[in-house]
């Protein structure tokens, strides 16, 4: 059916060899496994009924988690980690009737669905755990009640990070504590999972105070470090389950490059209008399909398109919808069932869908640009051919350096590890904030070093000199007057958010660098699909006012950044001069411009206060002779080290896993600190979050795949596809391909001679 459906496809009128490489992923048989000891005869009779042979990875969990471990069940999509952990969590509530379990889920709608699993373990097994979720949607009438009475709690990180102050409520909870079960735990990286670590570490010190210590389950899609994340995230060692034995169908995995417009090799077809019309097609040979977006606006054009080609068709078009985060939990919940029952050809969603929510088998995943790392595009690949079933999973490439560089390069995403997690527990910031929170909770003493081994004693110091701590008999003890919950983030590094207000209501809130971004007088800020003009930013009172208005244009803020070398904590013995450590940055919006298209209309001024924050960066020189070389052919040296920082920054996702969008650079024929020409790369992050250590131990590596990027690039001068970015602040002026790729050759060179040179 599906090398029917490819073959369809290439002889269509439409088709101008888009397809840029399909690998095909063989089935994959199931292999078994054995418990080492019988289950309870409840449970047992549930596995009978439901007619499950344990798969090998099953069993190894089970078995690993009875014997007291703490492990971290590493495998794909669908692969049956939610059975691995919920079986040696009710066997020890059947043997226990105090026990209790605290399921922590990142999403509300995945707690939702796995709160149906569990009330039907529940009911096939006969115990009595009265499974329920807490979070912010409970009702305040239940809360007592769910508190007393149910053994198994499921919630989410903000949610704890909110009841934790008021434990003595949870008393006998977390007294009984025996679990506690992390799912989809690779999705705490960066701020948000350096922050979720910080509240572990809180639960975990207080049910050390109630005389508990619960062992700890983590389920995860592969990534390169489960045992040093688990670690990181929790504060304990785990098992690691790695060998997935669940079954799988034959997979093609298409990689689809829209066409060039035009004669210049410069710019392609937008990858929306190709993915409307992949996704069409599939709907018309009835290949239930599920279509992943990387934004909400493009979720409900891609759908909207989609039915309008189906219209003209003279096809129904109720059997596509959209599905992403900011609908209705009762029209999520509908959507959900309505795919699963087959009642939905295509769904077009955000990565909300990507995560574990039980959806049935798909035919057809489309992946409408690159996610952004190898686990989110795997993870929604794994969406496809859940069972013995064949599949296609089409990947849409935007005309950005790294889909381009996975276009031309298919063997090198396919061959690859998953990234790193990256969870840093030395950022000052996140520490300051949640050691801030434990001591709301509980007083701080040494013995707390156990879960605050880093910069504790640090923050308390800080947070006295704020007269935010004070010291008692009984230890360090909050002082302050707000509810530190309310004042610490887990998602947000810096305390200043901007409130966004459209006739007195509340719109959105934005950190203070995005509202310099998109929320500065005359700005032009974009809201579930609608334009809103903002008329005052207040950096006072941070509020800034809109009002709704239709425009057919947009604007972009330029900035100018300043970067300073504090402190060097690493550095190279290596004639290029690379360096580690703490950086302070300052940005200065100058000018915001209004653009329709890729045409500016016009350059206004802006008059903003200068951004001053500290970080975490490397930086590199590049030698006089490189500059000569570059200069004595004629060609720009500024422009060529301009172009390579921007490769890096577009290329560093592939090491580290994070986002362009999460890295900062700059790029200066003469740097003040070092004297010489430099690139810094540097983390967008207050205090750092550990993407530039990463790229550090890397730099070999990454500029390697900075350099194929740029020479395999069809393009003569750059082009979106290599050297341009969409977040430069000086309009990608001035820019120099093929200085670049002298510079980047050279930097190579001079690294090979000095490992040559270190050795002998």
């Amino acid at each position: 059916m599906i090398e029917e459906f490819i073959r369809q496809i290439k002889q269509s009128s439409s088709y101008k060899k888009q397809i840029a490489h399909i690998e095909e992923l063989p089935a994959h048989i199931a292999s078994f496994g054995e418990l080492e000891k019988p289950l309870p005869e409840n449970l047992q009779r549930v596995l009978l009924y439901r007619k499950i042979q344990l798969y090998s990875h099953q069993a190894q969990a089970i078995n690993e988690a009875r014997s007291g471990k703490n492990v971290v069940i590493v495998t794909p999509t669908a692969s049956g980690k939610t059975l691995a952990f919920n079986i040696p969590v009710l066997e020890a509530l059947t043997s226990d009737e105090k026990s209790t379990a605290l399921y922590i889920y990142p999403a509300k709608a995945l707690a939702n669905d796995q709160l149906k699993v569990l009330k039907g373990l529940e009911k096939e097994s006969g115990i009595k755990a009265d499974a329920n979720i807490y979070d912010g949607d409970t009702p305040q009438h239940q809360r007592s009640n769910i508190r007393k009475n149910s053994r198994i709690i499921l919630t989410n990180p903000y949610g704890l990070h909110q009841y934790l102050p008021w434990h003595y409520q949870w008393r006998n909870f977390f007294q009984n504590l025996r679990f506690i079960v992390m799912d989809e735990a690779h999705v705490y990286r960066g701020v948000f999972g350096s922050s979720v670590a910080m509240v572990i570490r809180r639960l975990l010190r207080i049910c050390n105070h109630y005389h508990a210590d619960p062992q700890i389950i983590l389920s995860s899609a592969t990534i390169a470090n489960p045992k040093e994340h688990a670690k990181k995230l929790t504060g304990k060692d785990c098992e690691i389950v790695s060998n997935d034995g669940s079954p799988r169908g034959k997979k093609s995995f298409v990689f689809w490059n829209p066409p060039f417009i035009g004669s210049t090799n410069t710019l392609r077809r937008s990858t929306h209008l190709e993915t409307k019309d992949l996704l069409t097609w599939n709907v018309l040979q009835n290949l239930q399909t599920l279509c992943f977006t990387t934004s909400r606006q493009t979720a409900e054009l891609v759908t909207r398109w989609t039915k309008e080609e189906l219209t003209a068709k003279a096809k129904p078009t109720n059997v596509v919808t959209a599905y992403r985060a900011g609908y209705l939990p009762q029209e999520r919940r509908d959507i959900e069932n309505r795919l699963k029952n087959k009642k939905l050809s295509g769904v077009v969603s955000t990565n909300a869908l990507e995560l574990g929510i039980d959806i049935g088998s798909l035919d057809s995943v489309i992946i409408s640009g690159y996610p952004g790392t190898v686990i989110s595009t795997w993870q929604q690949a794994g969406r496809a051919g859940r069972s013995n079933l064949e599949s296609i999973v089409t990947l849409v490439a935007y005309q950005n350096p790294l889909d381009q560089y996975f276009m031309k390069h298919p063997s090198d995403f396919f061959g690859r590890s998953h990234e790193q997690a990256i969870i840093d527990l030395r950022n000052r910031y996140i520490s300051l904030g949640h050691i801030m929170c434990a001591s709301s909770e509980l007083p701080i003493n040494d013995l707390d070093k156990q879960f605050f081994p880093e910069l504790l004693a640090e923050s308390i110091q800080a947070l006295e000199q704020e007269k935010l701590v004070r010291k008692t008999p009984r230890g360090w003890v909050y002082s302050g007057t707000a509810r530190t919950t309310e004042v610490v983030s887990l998602k947000n590094i810096s305390d200043k958010t901007v409130t966004v207000l459209c006739e007195g209501n509340l719109l959105e809130t934005l950190t203070l660098n995005k509202a310099y971004e998109e929320a500065h007088s005359g700005a032009v800020l974009l809201h579930q699909g609608e334009t809103y003009i903002c008329e005052n930013l207040d950096l006072d009172q941070l509020i800034a006012k809109v009002r709704q208005e239709n425009v057919n244009y947009y604007t972009e803020a330029l900035k100018d950044v300043e970067v300073t070398i504090d402190k060097t904590h690493e550095k190279s013995d290596k004639s290029t001069g690379i360096g580690l450590g703490e950086l302070s940055i300052t940005e200065i919006y100058h000018t915001y411009i209004t653009k329709t298209y890729d045409t500016v209309i016009k350059r206004i001024p802006l008059n903003l206060p200068p951004l001053t924050f500290s970080t975490v960066g490397l930086w590199f020189i590049v030698p006089d002779e490189v500059k000569e070389e570059i200069e004595n052919r004629g060609l720009d040296f500024g422009g060529g080290l301009h172009a390579v920082e921007h490769a890096m920054i577009a290329m560093a996702p592939i090491f580290a896993m994070c986002d362009r969008w999460d890295i900062g650079g700059l790029s200066t024929p003469l740097h003040s600190d070092t004297n010489e020409s430099t690139i810094f790369i540097y983390d967008g992050f207050e205090g750092g979050i550990g993407i530039s250590e990463v790229l550090y131990l890397k730099i070999k590596l990454l500029w390697e795949k900075t350099l194929e990027l740029i020479e395999k690039c069809e393009c003569k001068e750059g082009c979106p596809s290599c050297i341009y970015s969409p977040k430069c602040g000086n309009e990608n002026e001035p820019l120099d391909k093929k200085a670049a790729g002298i510079i980047l050759k050279e930097m190579l060179k001079v690294y090979a001679t000095d490992c040559n040179n270190s050795r002998k």
